[in-house]
């Protein structure tokens, strides 16, 4: 029997109009998706009626398959002479262990195809009105894990200040940990941020303030996943109502109708 092909295929930030072509077509046309938590359910309903969708969604200190699980479970069904499609929120080579998946299907001799997606942080950037670079302001970006082991023996130092922007993936409920961090690590506890929760979607929120009112923003407003931290004087410019009006007006425009 031949093998199937395991494509690895980023769903983006959420909102469906926001898909590759390509990304659009294999999930419309696939017998089995394997998705994460993260991919909005506007656009696991373009599955056909008769495909199959698995859900391996991880929560922190939860995950319904461990990763060695999930890549086995790729594997297996190549091999069974099955293609499947491994959908990711944002894009798969970031944060989204893609690399792994890749690896573990290129070890049993399974064909992998890899479709790039909008990055969580470039769509929520791009939906809150704030440009990650700007000439004024940053030229340096930097994206980091804020769930990862040994946070307090990470170096941060220089992540982010004058000119660098930092874009935190993860970071909810290790919040209090992250500010303390990067105060010790010598930013000002004056610095800018933004935390975008539920970027690219209906209720996308997004909260600003200083670095050292990070913890009681998170708490206050009751911040859930999936959310950016983006911290550096970029956050202090934009307006997302304003980038929501140009949507509205694209639409209006284009013949489409707002949702």
């Amino acid at each position: 029997m031949e093998n199937g092909t395991i494509f690895l295929v980023g769903a983006g930030p959420g909102d469906p109009d926001l898909l590759t072509l390509r990304a659009a077509r294999l999930i419309e046309s696939a017998t089995l998706i394997v998705h994460d938590g993260l991919v909005d359910d506007a656009i696991l309903a373009m599955a056909r009626k008769e495909a199959t969708l698995v859900s391996v969604a991880k929560q922190r200190a939860r995950h319904t398959l461990p990763q060695e699980d999930i890549n086995a479970l790729l594997v297996r069904e190549a091999l069974a002479g099955r293609d499947v499609v491994r959908l990711k929120g944002g894009d798969p080579f970031v944060f989204g262990r893609g690399g792994e998946e890749m690896e573990a299907a290129q070890a049993a001799g399974v064909a992998v195809q890899v479709v790039p997606g909008i990055s969580a942080a470039n769509g929520a950037a791009a939906a809150s009105g704030i440009a990650l670079t700007h000439r004024e302001d940053a030229s340096i970006v930097s994206f980091v894990a804020g769930q990862c082991k040994g946070l307090s023996e990470q170096d941060w130092a220089g992540l982010a200040g004058k000119g660098r922007t930092l874009v935190i993936y993860m970071g909810v409920k290790t919040a209090p940990q992250i500010a303390e961090k990067l105060m010790a690590d010598g930013l000002a506890p004056d610095m800018p941020i933004a935390v975008i929760e539920k970027a690219c979607r209906a209720d996308m929120r997004v909260l600003r303030g200083p670095l050292a009112g990070l913890p009681d923003l998170v708490e206050r407003e009751a911040v859930q996943s999936p959310a950016l931290i983006v911290i550096g004087h970029v956050t202090a410019r934009g307006d997302a109502a304003l980038v929501q009006i140009a949507q509205e007006t694209t639409r209006e425009t284009t013949g489409e109708t707002a949702s």
